[in-house]
């Protein structure tokens, strides 16, 4: 019989009880509490996974003897101060991407898991699908060659959220490039092998999101009054082994559909994620192929499945802090060269 392993959670929004309905499919895993400052949040909770200890305060979650670990799903704000208290109390963690609201935090976070010699996993499910791993075995196969260059769209026509804290700065650190864009950034720098990254360019606008808006579209009515973030973002980023990558994330977009996927041009060969393509030359002619079969997958089921697997350590952590640090520093420098005027060093 597995070790039983307890669970808390910090913050009850809506990707909390996702994050619980899969727990709840897992044989010895027990989700023992959860915190949040609504009252609300906290009873939704209680009535739809049946939590019995809740706490409006995170740091009385954290005093109780009955953790194993504790999930992370605040405001990008308050990830890095109950992530390092956790830690510090002797606690695995999984925490939601974006893994905080800047590199420096991030950098804080990852050191307590060290000292600690605790897990600190980021929330990147999107790594764990089953394009992500076909495709980073294509690359590391080295069927690709070098890879040269690596194009990121995880763009929305319209479709900035109009529900919790997504359009202010302050709480989240940024826009779609942060919030969305993440997903296919850390996909796809996982998929290349994660290199490190040297040097950031980036732009970012805003132009309808901080306005009263009578377009009809999916997600009408967000807080303009409040809107804080870009509504299109792009950056170009450059790591050490050579390859460069561009990303474009937008919430409003004046494009014709929204786009999520990665493209990568290499040496030898190049690749889409959607659809799941792989581009070569073979006996004198260019071919394209598609896989037949890349498996079935929930990938986010397979996050939290992931997560119980590493701390009853019968596998090692495929997102680890180091990753999200990687990323976070990323997405601070497209911010800073955006706000510079200028490209900007990564260190």
């Amino acid at each position: 019989m597995s070790k039983k392993v307890r669970i808390g959670f910090i913050g009850s929004g809506g990707i909390v009880r996702y994050q619980m309905s899969k727990l709840k499919d897992l044989a010895d895993v027990e989700i023992v509490a959860v915190s949040d400052v609504s009252p609300v949040a906290l009873n939704l909770a209680k009535k739809e996974i049946g939590v019995e200890k809740t706490f409006a305060d995170w740091k009385d979650l954290l005093k109780i003897k009955e953790l194993d670990a504790v999930s992370v799903c605040t405001p990008n704000k308050l990830h890095c101060d109950p992530t390092i208290a956790a830690l510090n109390a002797g606690l695995h963690v999984l925490v939601e991407k974006p893994m905080a609201m800047n590199a420096k935090e991030a950098a804080k976070m990852v050191e307590a898991a060290k000292k600690k010699k605790k897990l600190l996993q980021i929330g990147f499910q999107w790594r764990f699908t089953p394009v992500a791993q076909m495709l980073r075995k294509q690359v590391e196969s080295g069927s690709l060659g070098d890879i040269a260059y690596v194009r990121v769209q995880a763009l929305r026509r319209r479709g900035i959220p109009n529900w919790g804290v997504f359009g202010r700065k302050d709480l989240q650190g940024g826009g779609p490039m942060i919030d969305i864009g993440v997903h296919l950034l850390e996909m796809a720098h996982y998929v290349i092998g994660s290199p490190k990254p040297i040097s950031a360019l980036g732009s970012c606008y805003t132009y309808l999101g901080n306005k009263k808006c009578d377009t009809l579209c999916p997600w009408p009515n967000w807080d303009h009054k409040t809107y804080t973030v870009e509504d299109l973002a792009v950056g170009m980023l450059k790591f050490a082994n050579g390859t460069t990558l561009v990303i474009e994330s937008s919430f409003a977009a004046h494009i014709e559909k929204d786009v999520f996927g990665v493209q990568i041009m290499g040496t030898k060969g190049g690749a889409t994620s959607s659809p799941a393509k792989i581009f070569t030359d073979h006996n004198g002619y260019m071919m394209n192929m598609e896989p037949s079969f890349m498996g079935e997958q929930d990938d986010f089921a397979f996050k939290m499945k992931h997560f119980v697997d590493c701390i009853r350590g019968q596998v090692q952590c495929m997102a680890p802090g180091e990753d999200g640090l990687m990323v976070q520093k990323m997405l601070d420098g497209i911010y800073k060269s955006s706000e510079a005027g200028k490209e900007v060093k990564i260190v």
